[in-house]
């Protein structure tokens, strides 16, 4: 059967390399297994989705996105409902969370051996503001930092480049008060806070851990408040956010919700997997468990 890997050639943030090295490799490894490969290469934002809908509707049994969150993003987002092909990694991003959480080596002739032989399961979905996302989504000052890292005039990737931009939030980000109403429960809350959260997975990506406890699998979000208590505690305190330890940061909240409304005075800007969303004053945050068949 056939196991298509769409690629993305400046997955990271790098500049455009040949993609015909990472093609030989999957097609050789592809048939080795016995399956027959489709390689294709991304040319634009949202050509990976159209590419993932294609293969899917030619009925390949497995789709691999070789690429990092945003890539991986779109063709889980395609794949996403569907009963019979099954979605695979090959990680080649700055923060690679999913796959980080799934086991997903970072050698791409592992990876792409570890989708083939895996046996597909099960794992859920987030949605905000009508976006899928299938690791981490959020409003407040991660949405900030992602929408800084991605800007083209940003040259430094990876941990070291997103550590950067972190300690530059912290002294600029203005924080917004909300209002949220979360199920199961149903009670509504209105604090100032720097970040609101939602992580299907446990971390953005290079463990660095917002939501320590958070599983792919569990049929619930990890909805992570932090309330500004004073600029002081932020600055000492959010850092902890991205190294395992956000149960111990001061106005913390960690609850585990299926549906959340977020309510705020001026449009929201927000991020579903990293890439950044323009949003109105309203979003809904839901999960949909099960909804995607993984390869990992």
């Amino acid at each position: 059967m056939a196991v298509a890997v769409i690629i993305n050639p400046i997955s990271g943030g790098g500049r455009a390399g040949p993609p015909e090295p990472r093609a030989r490799l999957a097609a050789a490894i592809i048939e080795q297994h016995g399956d027959v490969p489709e390689i294709v290469v991304t040319e634009r934002a949202g050509h990976a989705r159209q590419l993932a809908k294609s293969a899917l509707q030619r009925g390949a049994r497995l789709v691999l996105a070789w690429g990092g969150d945003g890539t991986i993003n779109e063709v889980a987002s395609a794949l996403a409902f569907d009963e019979s092909t099954a979605f695979g990694i090959i990680p080649a991003g700055s923060g690679n969370g999913l796959a980080t959480e799934l086991g997903i080596s970072r050698d791409p002739a592992a990876a792409l051996a570890q989708a083939l032989k895996a046996a597909p399961r099960r794992i859920d979905a987030g949605e905000l503001g009508g976006h899928l996302f299938f690791n981490v989504a959020g409003i407040g000052i991660d949405a900030s930092i992602a929408a800084r890292f991605n800007d083209p005039a940003n040259v430094t990737r990876g941990l070291l480049g997103y550590a950067r931009l972190t300690g530059q939030a912290l002294f600029a980000y203005i924080p917004a008060s909300y209002r949220i109403t979360a199920d199961p429960g149903g009670s509504r809350v209105a604090m100032r806070a720097v970040l609101v959260s939602f992580a299907n997975g446990a971390q953005y990506g290079n463990n660095a851990r917002v939501a320590p406890r958070a599983r792919v699998d569990d049929g619930v979000l990890d909805m992570v408040i932090v309330e500004e208590r004073s600029r002081i505690r932020t600055l000492m305190s959010v850092p902890k956010l991205f190294t395992g330890g956000a149960e111990r940061v001061p106005g913390c909240t960690i609850a585990q919700i299926r549906h959340a409304t977020i309510e705020c005075d001026t449009p929201m800007t927000y991020h579903v997997d990293g890439e950044t969303v323009q949003g109105g004053t309203s979003l809904t945050a839901r999960v949909h468990p099960g909804a995607l068949w993984i390869a990992a």
